[in-house]
């Protein structure tokens, strides 16, 4: 097949920083061209992903995430490329993307959604389900929009060759995730403090709510044993998983997915979470890690949280969560469609 993937004009594919979507094309992008399927990515210009790439923005909008015309423009020259239009299916990452390209009588496109079902997209991806199939990233996703039909639910996977095996020798417990309440970095805090477990933080604080939110409700709470790191690059990322006695992911919300779990169980770092959103579907509980009810339980968690044996962590990615399964279910999908 050729297959076109459009991915967002925020970040580069790969990112070198902050990206879930982007690592999630690119992966995507890499596995199609080595199943022997002729693949272009339109992306940003200052991407790097090994496949044929065509653009219209030199670089990626990162300090306008977001913003409408960046990504009207991004999209609109996407289905003007001539590569694009002449694939057997397009594969779209954007928002805008699937709205803007259902009028084209001539492209077979599917979309996936990346965010939350919430009321606005309920009401776009009703509109144009029954036109363009769309891809849930999980059972949570979807749970709150039956009505919305969806083509296929697909989880992520991760590519475990990219994740050293570590053994949890930093003795800390690990927070990774953008600096936002609703991924919970001041519950990470108060959980690891509570068992009496060092704490490192990492991740993105680019936008005026990040910083508002780090500087009223993490900052304060930081010391000696919670420590923040800022944004760490992809290597720097994957040694403090590997190095994790644990990841924290206290999120209280309907997250869809949380590429952050598979990447630590990669490393064979346990996962501990709330039973909330996707982390049921990607957390065995007390196998790669346990889903606890509040913070004390957590917290309790925490202290055992060396029974868990590392090695069934990594299984479960060699076995599910890989790459390899994700790139296969889409190709189904993708094959069905074209038939």
């Amino acid at each position: 097949m050729r297959i076109a993937l459009i991915a967002p004009p925020w970040t580069p594919v790969p990112p070198e920083l902050y990206g879930g979507i982007e690592l999630v094309v690119d992966r995507l992008a890499r596995g199609f061209d080595a199943a022997g399927h002729d693949v272009v990515l339109f992306t940003t210009g200052d991407s790097t992903c090994p496949v044929e790439r065509r653009f219209l923005l030199p670089e990626a909008e990162g300090n306008r995430i977001g913003a409408n015309v960046p990504e009207l423009r991004h999209v609109m020259a996407a289905y003007d490329d001539d590569l694009v239009r002449a694939a057997d299916i397009v594969h779209d990452h954007t928002v805008f993307g699937p709205v803007y390209g259902q009028q084209f009588d001539d492209v077979r496109l599917v979309t996936t959604i990346h965010g939350p079902f919430v009321e606005e997209l309920v009401d776009i991806y009703g509109r144009i389900a029954k036109r363009v199939p769309v891809i849930a990233v999980s059972h949570a996703q979807r749970k709150p929009a039956p009505q919305v039909p969806i083509a296929r639910v697909i989880h992520h996977g991760v590519d475990v060759n990219e994740f050293p095996v570590g053994t949890g020798s930093g003795g800390y417990a690990l927070f990774l995730g953008r600096m936002a309440a609703d991924k919970g970095a001041h519950t990470a805090i108060t959980v690891a403090r509570k068992a009496h477990v060092p704490l490192l933080l990492a991740g993105k604080m680019r936008e005026p709510a990040e910083f508002e939110y780090f500087e009223t409700q993490v900052e304060p709470l930081l010391g000696d044993d919670a420590r923040y790191l800022g944004e760490v690059p992809h290597d720097h990322k994957v040694q403090l998983l590997a190095d994790a006695r644990a990841v924290l992911f206290p999120i209280r919300w309907n997250e869809p997915f949380g590429l952050v779990m598979i990447e630590a169980l990669a490393c064979g770092t346990p996962v501990l979470a709330f039973p909330e959103g996707a982390a049921p579907e990607v957390i065995e509980d007390g196998r790669t890690g346990f889903l606890c009810h509040d913070e004390a339980a957590m917290a309790e968690a925490l202290g055992r949280i060396d029974t868990i044996d590392r090695k069934a962590c990594r299984a479960a990615v060699e076995g599910y969560f890989s790459t390899e399964r994700m790139v296969r279910e889409h190709l189904d999908l993708f094959e069905s469609l074209v038939r």
